[in-house]
């Protein structure tokens, strides 16, 4: 089975990892604090994964 039959759907947030800083900008202000649930529309399981893979992203350094 090929992958052209499928649809492409958005991403999950859970599936968002701390080595990619590109895509966790997205939940980030231009100051750098962490988008609050209201804003984001995450679930709150949603929410913690985003926020731990933001702060190993500032660990790392891969993330400012």
């Amino acid at each position: 089975m090929t992958t052209e039959g499928k649809l492409k759907r958005s991403r999950n947030p859970l599936d968002y990892d701390f080595t990619e800083p590109e895509a966790l900008t997205r939940y980030v202000t231009e100051t750098g604090k962490i988008l609050p649930r209201k804003l984001t529309g995450l679930t709150a399981k949603q929410q913690r994964h985003i926020a731990k893979a933001i702060k190993r992203a500032r660990n790392m350094v891969t993330m400012k």
